[in-house]
């Protein structure tokens, strides 16, 4: 879609058209609204109505109701910030004294809205000028106020009091971009800019190292699922500078360790497993907090390189999913297909980590027949293969 074909669809016939998609969508065929549409509009145009259509549907489950009066493309969708994380985000830029920021490499400007939202003056620079197009729409559309224009997020000034936020695209024409030096804006841009107050979102597989000094690395999971990390950078004053921390969303709830205010929890102690068991967030893992929050619930590791965490006594955690372990069960599949027989049973849902097993091919190894169901945990426990039968814990 050029920048002209999207304009059309801004017009009164353009929204008129996405109406009637929007309404004959699922009553007609596809191919029988798309045939009968064509003979009133050009190809062109109705195609990028009804991809326009398919996208808002496809952005409910980022954006919510906003979808439906948003506009998209399909890589920038798949790149755009989901609304609870973006306005997580702001938030908290608000709360560190933000007043103004800059969005370098803005694409549709899903963060602009939650930027504008919390109350900041919000500005977007893209070099795509479709998708400029497409980012003021969406601020008019939703009636936020700010600006969008075409620039090069590597040159683009950035203006005294405004905090320069970057998302760096993580696809090229190859596929998804897994290492710092293929994101765009390019990495050293990025961290130069980390080292005062400018904030940036990366993959959640950056790696401790590549973190600079005085930067907070916040890894962001939303109901269970990782999403991203996001940077602060060292130029904001506030408690947590230079430290990890895992915010689970919803709930709204962060831990905080590591770094140089404080030294990081002792990983070196680990023993057998207790009666419960619990498998941390992802965002926990991923910050390097699994000793940390095995303190706060006065836990221990059963293996320091696997991240579950063992108790004696039931802990109330929302970084955490709890088990109760009913029982250890043999490792060997054998032994164990035995023992699920004398349990009877049929059912049988296997987790695991830290061992070399895949659950679908042990699950058909096994052969139960029997008409109970159980969960299993496959795990190591002092470098050792360990299996145990596990009941998990109701979650407040």
């Amino acid at each position: 879609m050029d920048v002209e074909t999207f304009r059309r669809l801004l017009t009164e016939p353009g929204q008129a058209l996405l109406a009637e998609i929007a309404e004959r969508a699922g009553v007609e065929s596809d191919h029988a609204l798309g045939s009968r549409l064509r003979t009133v509009h050009d190809g062109d145009f109705v195609a990028a109505a009804v991809t326009q259509n398919h996208l808002r549907g496809l952005a409910r489950t980022k954006f919510g109701d906003d979808a439906a009066r948003m506009y998209f493309t399909h890589d920038a969708l798949e790149q755009a910030t989901r609304a609870s994380v973006a306005t997580h985000r702001a938030q908290t830029l608000r709360s560190l004294g933000a007043d103004a920021v800059v969005d370098l490499g803005c694409g549709i400007g899903s963060d602009l809205l939650a930027f504008a939202r919390a109350g900041l003056a919000v500005r977007g620079v893209d070099i795509d000028p479709v998708r400029v197009e497409i980012a003021r729409a969406n601020l008019a559309a939703l009636g936020v106020p700010g600006t969008v224009e075409v620039g090069d997020a590597t040159t683009a000034p950035v203006a005294d009091g405004e905090v320069a936020f970057f998302d760096p695209a993580r696809r090229t024409a190859r596929g998804r971009v897994f290492r710092l030096d293929g994101l765009t804006p390019p990495w050293d841009l990025v961290a130069q800019r980390l080292a005062g107050r400018a904030v940036a979102k990366v993959m959640p597989g950056i790696a401790h190292d590549d973190i600079g000094d005085g930067v907070r690395a916040e890894w962001v999971s939303e109901r269970g699922k990782l999403v991203e990390c996001c940077l602060w950078g060292a130029g904001f004053d506030h408690d947590d500078a230079g430290r990890r921390s895992a915010t689970l969303l919803p709930a709204g709830v962060s831990m905080s360790g590591g770094g140089p205010t404080g030294s990081d929890a002792d990983t070196d102690e680990a023993g057998p497993v207790g009666r419960y068991l619990f498998e941390p967030d992802d965002a926990v893992i991923r910050a390097g907090l699994v000793a940390d929050l095995a303190e706060q619930i006065d836990g221990w590791l059963p293996d320091r390189h696997i991240a579950y965490i063992t108790t004696d006594d039931p802990a109330d955690t929302p970084f955490a999913r709890g088990y109760l372990v009913l029982d250890e069960l043999p490792y060997r599949t054998k032994q164990l297909r035995t023992a699920l027989q004398d349990l009877d049973v049929g059912t049988l849902t296997v987790k695991k980590r830290g061992v070399q097993v895949v659950p679908e091919d042990l699950i058909a190894k096994l052969r139960l027949t029997g008409s109970r169901s159980a969960l299993i945990v496959l795990t190591r426990v002092a470098g050792a293969g360990r299996a145990f039968l596990v009941e998990p814990l109701a979650r407040g």
